[in-house]
């Protein structure tokens, strides 16, 4: 019988006519809905195989008006809506866009502690914390070193037109701030990853510990855009100031991390500045102190009535951290090691 059938398509193929229409009526099909491997087998004991699951969609809109009626394929338009649905399936469900995958990797429902649904995607439940806001804010590193006083002059000199630009909007300096500083962590670690796998070693860490703060001065950008309404000169500008900023620190870290971490280290200096007149402004009333966004409630694990002036004081305290960690890799450095010789400060965030 199987003969029969492969000699019969032969003929048909030959001929020019259309296959579909010389399968054995007495073939089952094996058919499941969103199943791209169904299978057509032909009569006996192992069911020969005829055709795979693609060809046997094909089929489909042109079997044999002699088939079963009970089976007969769905309209063309209609195979097509399958096909689509089987890749990707699109559901709103009260609002919210759910995307099921043929892939399976579909994140599985995530709580707080209070069992109510996690609303980030951005950051999961274990990736928060509390800040350290007993850290020393007063700590401040002398430029010693010919490098140490470049690194110096260089921030001071960069605060001047940042000064003049935003004066005492703190919000607007802290949304610009924010955009400068995200951008180290993410070069230096990005560099370092390389270096480890050129060299074949470990990083002591140094790659998470850099990625982390580059994620957590993401995450302050992130809030910060929820206070401030940001004009079209200011994304304008944070364009520009990053161009050049991301090209000109990947140049300095390849020629001297040293000097590239020390530079971080007076930046974040000079945040944790910024953040204190900030908060000085909140305090005289220049400032309202509006109640914080959800997004710095989950993401500091603040009270549910914190307040801007919470926010700004973790903050400045995340600030404060990153200016230990740089200033402390620029030392491994400065004493002619590399970091990957001493372990990372990594467990903050």
């Amino acid at each position: 019988m199987n003969q029969m059938v492969a000699r019969s398509v032969m003929r048909g193929l030959i001929k020019g006519r259309n296959c579909n229409r010389h399968i054995s009526s007495s073939a089952v099909a094996v058919f499941r809905r969103f199943d791209e491997t169904a299978e057509v087998r032909g009569p006996g004991p192992a069911g020969a195989l005829v055709f795979g699951g693609a060809q046997w969609r094909r089929m489909m809109s042109t079997v044999s008006s002699s088939a079963d009626t009970s089976a007969a394929a769905p309209p063309p338009a209609v195979a097509e809506k399958d096909r689509s649905d089987s890749a990707v399936a699109e559901k709103k469900k009260g609002g919210d866009v759910k995307v099921s995958s043929y892939w399976g990797i579909s994140r599985s429902k995530i709580t707080r502690e209070d069992g109510t649904e996690w609303p980030w995607n951005c950051f999961m439940p274990w990736e928060t914390y509390r800040a350290d806001v007993s850290i020393d804010l007063s700590k401040h590193h002398v430029p010693k070193t010919f490098l140490d006083k470049i690194a110096y002059r260089t921030v001071k000199l960069l605060r001047i037109p940042t000064d003049i630009f935003f004066q005492r909007r703190y919000g607007c300096r802290a949304m610009m701030l924010e955009t400068v500083a995200a951008v180290p962590g993410m070069v230096g670690g990005m560099l370092l990853h390389l270096r480890s796998l050129r060299k074949f070693q470990h990083s002591g860490g140094w790659v998470k510990a850099l990625l982390e703060e580059a994620e957590n001065e993401r995450m302050h950008l992130m809030t910060m855009v929820e206070l401030v309404n940001p004009k079209w000169y200011e994304r304008l500008l944070v364009l520009t100031v990053q161009g050049v900023f991301f090209n000109a620190f990947f140049v300095l870290y390849l020629f001297s991390p040293k000097l590239a971490h020390r530079v971080v280290g007076y930046l974040e200096e000079e945040a944790i500045h910024s953040y204190t007149e900030y908060l000085k402004d909140i305090d005289n009333g220049a400032i309202e102190n509006v109640p914080a966004p959800a997004i710095a409630i989950d993401y500091w694990r603040l009270p549910k009535d914190a307040t801007l002036k919470d926010v700004i004081t973790v903050i400045r305290a995340d600030e404060a951290h990153h200016r230990d960690v740089n200033h402390f890799a620029s030392d491994i450095h400065f004493q002619g090691k590399e970091l990957s010789e001493s372990p990372a400060p990594r467990g903050y965030h």
